[in-house]
């Protein structure tokens, strides 16, 4: 989990459901709508108790049989009012909340691919799901009926008492009176809702992110026999999550119970009361009667506004989490009026007294004092021992972090004062951890360019040879690669990566030893299309073999992050000793 969002200070009153108003204000038309149903729908529902009294006063006798007959007619048109009206309440009030909830998934989404791979060091993918789905489905229950009952019923509630106050004021009076009785044990059990229900969330979300850790990594939980101690820390964090919502339910229960024993008690007592008026012919009976469902109807309402609370206090919570993505800043962003490649850039790059280490762990640097000038189109070999700090000069260069001193240029222009997606549009990476989405083998291909034509993306597959095994899928090019790609083999997936690459046509290309995952035979033909590739443009590559590096105008020698050799193969061999071991114990001829 991130830590700033695990140590973040805990919300102590509802102030966080402002967060609605800027996403339903922008719907005034349809709030408009719902709030006219609804204000209909409890017109009607109100006109109901008078109908009875007159119903009652008149009596059953046969000479009111006519009288009777008319207002049981009214009685059932109100009905058929009161049933379209609420519907239609239903309908307004829900495609509110389906659509503010979306366009909250969607700013929560679009926030989080904005943020820098920094943010993605500190918190889990679960997490960030978890805020994604289970917190936004809170919300839009808020929106699309919560917020719709608790109008609804302080409408009810408004019109019910005023109402009793015209048919008995001094009853009225009594009622009145026990409300801040029933008010308290709202407050004092809505504060622990709304505490235990921040902890659950919480627990949920650990739970997600167990959960997706474990599936994305199914092979290797398999593979070492550990899929029951996964079992085990699963159902750990659901039986965590479980407790805490029991926690929850028991005080949203015992409010309840405390709530509806107080209100139905002095609706009872207030009630007995008006009996013995009755008796003593001081109230007429349809009088009572209109009393007490305008009392019931009072009760109701607030037994549904006791219920909304807790629902409330939850989504209060909710909001809390999600607003916490959403006002999360990238520390990698493009500035005002950032400049934008007009058209390709020719590919110059400046790496000056460059220093960096990752923001999670700035106490170890990763780069000390680069300094590299590399020409358009030339095509330089990053070499070195594992952590030496070649992998982070390809994150600098696509700027997914910003270094502590130093700078990088590209065609005299610095990284931070260029358009980010201008920025990495000019290049294209193709790294050993090849990215396959779940989808067919063309959108896979032209994912970098998704105007490409089928005819384009059939000629980059077959310029990275990777024609040879897709026209032997079962649809061909349509074909459903599966999660991750899990229906291509390692070799066949880089193809595709490649093919990617050769579209998206960049002037600069990264290739993180692109050809490591091919046998013998497919890396001369996939080799053979990176050579074309790579002529007259800018190319860095990390090298791990010595084929590789022979191609290569310059070789860099990179050890501990610092720059230690440079120069041709033969050079380097006479020249460096550490370049002369990694070429014996590492580079395969």
């Amino acid at each position: 989990m991130n830590k700033a969002l695990e140590d973040r200070p805990k919300s102590k009153d509802m102030s966080q459901l402002r967060g609605l108003i800027p996403y339903v204000t922008q719907y005034r038309k349809y709030i408009f709508l719902a709030l006219l149903f609804l204000v209909l729908g409890a017109a009607t529902t109100l006109y109901f108790p008078v109908a009875l009294r007159q119903v009652v006063d008149l009596g059953f006798s046969e000479d009111q049989s006519e009288k009777m007959n008319r207002y049981f007619l009214i009685m059932f048109a109100v009905s058929i009012l009161m049933a379209v009206f609420t519907s239609m309440r239903y309908y307004w009030v829900t495609w509110l909340g389906q659509r503010v909830v979306t366009d909250i998934r969607k700013d929560v989404y679009r926030r989080v691919m904005g943020m820098s791979p920094a943010f993605f060091e500190t918190t889990s993918t679960g997490e960030v799901l978890s805020r994604i789905n289970t917190d936004t489905t809170l919300v839009e229950t808020v929106v699309g009926s919560t917020f719709s009952i608790t109008l609804r019923s302080i409408v009810m509630l408004v019109g019910s008492v005023l109402m009793m106050v015209i048919s008995s004021p001094k009853l009225a009076g009594m009622i009145l009176a026990m409300i801040p009785l029933i008010i308290l044990p709202i407050i004092f059990y809505g504060r622990k809702v709304r505490a235990l229900s921040t902890v659950s969330q919480d627990l949920i979300a650990e739970s997600s992110s167990v959960a997706t850790e474990t599936i994305n990594a199914i092979h290797t939980v398999q593979s070492y026999a550990q899929d029951e101690r996964e079992n085990q820390r699963f159902s750990s964090a659901v039986l965590a999550a479980f407790q805490a919502a029991v926690k929850r339910i028991a005080a949203e229960t015992i409010m309840s119970i405390a709530v509806v024993i107080m209100v139905l008690g002095g609706i009872i007592f207030v009630l007995w009361l008006g009996a013995q008026s009755v008796v003593e012919g001081t109230m007429s009976a349809g009088t009572l009667s209109q009393f007490v469902l305008y009392a019931i109807i009072a009760s109701s309402s607030v037994g549904a506004l006791t219920t909304v609370w807790a629902v409330l206090q939850r989504a209060a919570g909710a909001l809390e989490r999600i607003s916490e993505l959403l006002n999360m800043q990238s520390d990698i962003r493009s500035v005002n009026n950032a400049t934008k490649f007009k058209q390709a850039a020719k590919g110059a790059i400046e790496i000056h007294e460059l220093s960096f280490a990752y923001p999670s762990r700035l106490e170890q640097p990763v780069l000390e004092g680069i300094n590299l000038n590399i020409g358009a189109g030339e095509t330089v070999a990053l070499v070195g021992p594992s952590g030496a700090g070649k992998t982070t000069i390809f994150q600098l260069l696509l700027r997914f972090y910003d270094p502590q001193h130093g700078e990088i240029r590209i065609d005299g222009e610095a990284l931070t004062k260029l358009d980010l997606r201008s920025l990495r549009r000019q290049m294209a990476l193709v790294s050993q951890d090849v990215t396959i989405f779940s989808t067919n083998a063309l959108e896979n291909i032209r994912y970098g360019r998704p105007d490409a034509n089928e005819a384009q993306v059939r000629l980059a597959a077959e310029a990275a040879h990777a024609d040879v095994f897709i026209d032997k899928l079962s649809e061909t090019y349509q074909t459903f690669l599966g999660e991750r790609g899990v229906r291509l083999s390692g070799g066949q997936a880089q193809r595709l990566s490649i093919a990617r690459a050769i579209l998206t046509d960049p002037p600069i290309l990264l290739l993180d030893e692109a050809t490591s995952a091919l046998d013998a035979r497919s890396e001369k033909l996939v080799q053979q299309a990176l050579d074309e590739l790579m002529c007259e443009r800018t190319t860095l590559v990390i090298a791990h073999r010595l084929a590789t590096v022979r191609r290569a105008d310059r070789i860099v020698v990179l050890n501990e992050g610092r720059m230690v050799a440079e120069g041709s193969h033969d050079e380097l061999l006479a020249s460096s000793e550490l370049y002369r071991n990694l070429a014996e114990l590492q580079f395969l001829v």
